[in-house]
């Protein structure tokens, strides 16, 4: 198989499983509607910016490539390991990171509802 034949697959199970979401998700948020229930729990955090969760994972994955590059050059670490075990390190801690700056965002100011 090519490279670009394997992406037809992968491509395929990913849309069928993204429909799949799709259709529970709204099966659940109807039956939610007609039980008269709130349907909260799908709001994602409003006062947290989308935008800062993606700026720190891609400074970690910039950061990995970095640093994976150097691990490269001056160890005997291969250089597919060190490039992949720290561009999924550095994008790990970034999320985590991400978690603590968020979550006292939200103590700070709590969504209102």
């Amino acid at each position: 198989m090519n490279n670009g034949e394997i992406l037809i697959p992968i491509a395929f199970f990913a849309s069928i499983i993204a429909i799949v979401y799709l259709i529970l998700r709204r099966k659940e948020r109807i039956n939610l509607i007609e039980k008269g229930q709130s349907a909260t729990i799908f709001e994602t955090r409003k006062n947290v910016p989308q935008a800062l969760k993606w700026g720190m994972l891609l400074i970690g994955i910039g950061v990995g490539i970095l640093i994976g590059r150097i691990l490269a050059l001056y160890t005997a670490m291969g250089e597919e390991e060190s490039f992949f075990s720290m561009v999924f390190l550095c994008g790990g801690i970034s999320l985590v990171l991400f978690h603590f700056i968020a979550r006292n965002m939200e103590k700070k100011d709590p969504p209102m509802g």
